[in-house]
Order: structure tokens, then C-alpha cells, then sequence
């Protein structure tokens, strides 16, 4: 479908079944998995699981009318669609959400530079409605490699440590650095490409936002995973299906035509990018929260009550703690969602403020909430028989005799729980969760950045005034 010219995906003006998401992997893109060069990518054991289960959510969406376009690409234009379109990513997976908060963030990022050159805003909107029509799927590359980090890009020792602009052309640029931590990289047929911070005067080549086929020329991406490599994934039931690896995305010289460039050397428009992308990303985070907060507290009840310390005060205790958190972050997403703003062509942008401040507290909170559903669980987490050992004749029984507290409770049920718990928070999957829930969308600092910036603090310091008495002439 696509093999021909990475550059033209008009052809393919209808939604994409399953099947035909999996042929488009078939275009010739140089993905690496431990050492070795994936020629086909649906017909990998590991990497092929990923494949299949974005190939069934492209089935799910499908639509064969000629002009269809999938929600899941849709343009939020109110607080309805924005609280309607989050589910539905979610329950999309991944792929989905990186190719929605993509397109969000250049909608976001067209209202934000209005005073540029009229033609990357043209290119953008062009290509909004060309990967909405073809059914594309969409990745963000703005981690830099990055060299030393207390050195600017400009300042680096190697010059490529942040991708750049080698050479410009008559008809486009050529690019060559690297972008780390890009997850599903290989799984997506366009590359985002945007600087990951703000840049100086000195570092144009620096200031370079594109869009790259992942099969262009030059491309290459090494993939990592935390997907279970055990025969029996039963005792992974959730890594065991739903996992996304992580590219290590590699620019050796690939060319750009200019029609795909959104910005080529104005360096006090590069940060604009990343800005955008982290309020969408934060938000799909925050989302995400919502619903892993959800998960632990269930959790957390339902082994209480298959170990019987469910009346128990101190577990009653972690649990309340735990709905509170979960609680607050719902609160901070319906916060972000209700007093969302509409911009000059009609699209609807989340509170920045709110959703900042909630994927803040939903990240900082997440290990706590962890902690307690794992001190509520106990060691069984680690050590419970695995599933084929209830199956054999010799020990089964007797694995699940000990593995029960009761007669109402099934000792091979009880270690279902502890599988699903030890996958979500502490295995392979666990690690990564850990780890992203900070990361994703920029870590901590960048949250308590854009919180203090959209906070009102003069407001609250009149408030304080007042209630001491005191004008703000009073204050120094």
C-alpha cells in the first residue's frame, strides 16, 4: 500500500481494516529487535503481538464508507468531545493515542503561531486532513540523544547529539541525530519530529519540526520490550497481550521535502512543539491514571477479601487512602476537561493548568498507591504457583488447598489476582509503568513549570491580604 513513495499516502483515502494496517508494516523499514534487522514485522513472535493487537483495534473503528474518518483521529471541538474521545483512545491502546495527541498538538501548535509563515500552518492542517482520510498511525519523536546535559545543543561534542538539519535543499532538508524513548516507533508509519526544548539564536539547524515516513530512507529504529518472553503467558495477563515497545530512533541523512517541514530554523518557535505535545501527552497520562488508579483500588479490595484482612482497620485505612488519590486525579481530568478553551478554528484545548497539576499529583502519587496495594497482597505476589502447576496431577491439589483462606475462596482464583498484580506493578511491565508514569510527557519539573505558570498567584496573594487585613500597597 505505501511501499512505493514513503511520501504519498493520499491513495488510501478510507479507513484501514486490520489486515490492510498489518500489509502496510510490509514497506520495506529498517526495524532492529536484539540484534537482528525485522523484515516482517506481523510475522514476528514478540513484535507481531503488538502488530495484532493494534490490527484489532483498527477492525473495532472500522468504517467502510469511502469518506469515513475514525473518531479516534477526531478534532475535539467542545468539552463533550474532548470527555468522549479519552475512552476511546483508551480502550484503542497506544498506538491510537500517540497518533491523537499528534494531531492535537499540531492543531495546538497552529494556534500558537499565527505571526510565522503562513505555510506551516498550511502544511499542517494539509496534514492533518491527508492522515485523517488515509488512517494513519502516528509517533512523536522529541527525546534528543542529548550528550552532555548540563551542555546546550549548540555547545555539544558530537553536533548530532540533537537532531538537526545537515543540509537544506531545493525541495527539503536533510536530518540526521537520534530520538530515544519513542514508544511503538516501528509500529506507525509517520514520525513527528520536533525539537525537545527550547533553542537559542545560533541553533537554527537545531530548530526543525517534520514529519518522517518510518520507511523513508536513512531511518532506523532499534527496538526494546518489556513483552514477557515465558511459553506460558497465562501468569502475564495483561504484558502477555498489551505491550508497546520502545524505539531508539536513528536519522541517518534522511531527506524531508519541504511540504512535510513545520518549521526550519526559527528558533523562537521550537520550544512551541514541545509545549503542545506535553499538555496532549499529559492528558492522555492523566487519562491513563484515572483508570490504573481505578485498577489498584480494585485490587487492592479484591485480594483484601481473598486473604480475609478486608475488616481489618489498617487495610480499610490504605484502601480509603487509595480511593482518595484515585478520587483527586478523576477530579483533576474532569477539572481540565470542563474548563477546556476553544481556539481560533474551533478546536477544544484541555486546562493547561489542571491537567498539569493532576498528572503531577497522579505520577508522585502512583508509588504510594503501589505500596500499599502490595503490603495489602502480601508475599504471594512474588511466589504464588505458577498456572500449569494447579494442572498437574502430583501437586495441583495441593497448591491450591494452600493457596486458599477459606472455603469460599478458590486458591487458584486467589493466584490469578496475585499474576495480575505482580504484571501490573511488579514485573517487567511494572518497571516500565513505573518509570513512564514519571516520564511520559515530560518528568515532574516540567509538570510544577507549567503548573506555577498558569497558576493565578497574584489572586492568591490578594486573597491572603485581605483576610490579614492588609492591601496590596501594604505588601513590599
Amino acid at each position: 500500500m505505501f511501499e512505493n513513495n514513503p511520501f504519498q499516502r493520499t491513495e488510501a483515502c478510507q479507513m484501514l481494516t486490520g489486515q490492510q494496517y498489518k500489509e502496510s508494516l510490509r514497506d520495506g523499514r529498517a526495524t532492529y529487535f536484539e540484534g537482528e534487522r525485522i523484515d516482517d514485522l506481523p510475522a514476528h513472535p514478540l513484535l507481531g503481538q503488538t502488530v495484532d493487537y493494534t490490527a484489532e483495534t483498527y477492525d473495532k473503528f472500522y468504517n467502510p464508507a469511502a469518506d469515513a474518518v475514525s473518531p479516534l483521529l477526531a478534532v475535539p471541538r467542545s468539552a463533550d468531545d474532548l470527555r468522549a474521545l479519552l475512552p476511546l483512545l483508551n480502550e484503542a491502546g497506544m498506538m491510537a493515542h500517540v497518533t491523537s495527541s499528534s494531531i492535537q498538538t499540531l492543531k495546538t501548535v497552529a494556534g500558537r503561531m499565527t505571526d510565522v509563515k503562513p505555510e506551516y500552518l498550511e502544511r499542517m492542517q494539509i496534514y492533518i486532513e491527508e492522515s485523517q482520510k488515509s488512517d494513519i498511525r502516528i509517533t512523536q519523536c522529541i527525546t534528543d540523544a542529548k550528550g552532555n546535559r548540563s551542555k546546550s545543543p549548540g555547545a555539544q561534542d558530537d553536533p548530532d547529539a540533537y537532531v538537526r538539519v545537515v543540509s537544506r535543499q531545493r525541495d527539503g532538508v536533510v536530518i540526521r541525530g537520534a530520538k530515544l524513548h519513542i514508544t511503538g516507533a516501528s509500529f506507525g508509519h509517520d514520525l513527528m519530529t520536533i525539537p525537545t526544548k527550547s533553542m537559542k539564536p545560533g541553533e537554527e539547524d537545531y530548530s526543525i519540526a517534520c514529519m518522517v515516513p518510518v520507511n523513508a530512507e536513512g531511518v532506523r529504529i532499534i527496538n526494546t520490550t518489556y513483552a514477557p518472553r515465558h511459553e506460558d503467558a497465562r501468569t502475564f495477563p495483561i504484558s502477555g497481550k498489551y505491550h508497546y515497545p520502545e524505539g531508539f530512533v536513528i536519522f541517518d541523512d534522511v531527506f524531508v521535502p519541504h511540504e512535510r517541514v513545520f518549521l526550519d530554523g526559527e528558533t523562537s518557535y521550537a520550544a512551541v512543539f514541545a509545549h503542545s505535545l506535553g499538555l496532549w501527552e499529559r492528558l492522555g497520562g492523566l487519562s491513563e491514571f484515572v483508570s490504573e488508579a481505578d485498577h489498584l483500588v480494585g485490587f487492592a479490595q479484591l485480594v483484601a477479601e481473598a486473604n480475609g484482612t478486608a475488616g481489618i482497620s489498617h487495610i480499610k485505612e490504605k484502601i480509603s487512602e487509595m480511593m482518595i488519590q484515585a478520587t483527586l486525579i478523576r477530579a483533576s481530568l474532569e477539572a481540565a476537561i470542563s474548563n477546556c478553551s476553544i481556539g481560533p478554528d474551533g478546536a477544544a484545548f484541555p486546562n493547561e493548568l489542571f491537567v498539569n497539576a493532576g498528572k503531577f499529583y497522579g505520577a508522585a502519587n502512583y508509588n504510594t498507591m503501589v505500596r500499599h496495594l502490595h503490603d495489602i497482597a502480601g508475599g504471594a505476589v512474588l511466589t504464588a504457583p505458577a498456572p500449569a502447576d494447579f494442572e498437574n496431577e502430583e501437586v495441583g491439589d495441593l497448591a491450591r488447598k494452600y493457596m486458599s483462606t477459606g472455603n469460599d475462596v478458590d486458591g487458584e482464583y486467589r493466584s490469578k489476582l496475585m499474576y495480575a498484580i505482580r504484571d501490573l506493578t511488579a514485573d517487567s511491565y511494572g518497571g516500565w509503568k513505573a518509570v513512564t508514569n514519571l516520564q511520559a510527557g515530560g518528568g515532574l519539573y516540567a509538570q510544577r513549570i507549567v503548573t506555577r505558570r498558569h497558576y493565578d498567584l497574584d489572586e492568591a496573594k490578594r486573597g491572603a491580604l485581605a483576610i490579614a487585613g492588609l492591601s496590596e500597597h501594604d505588601a513590599p
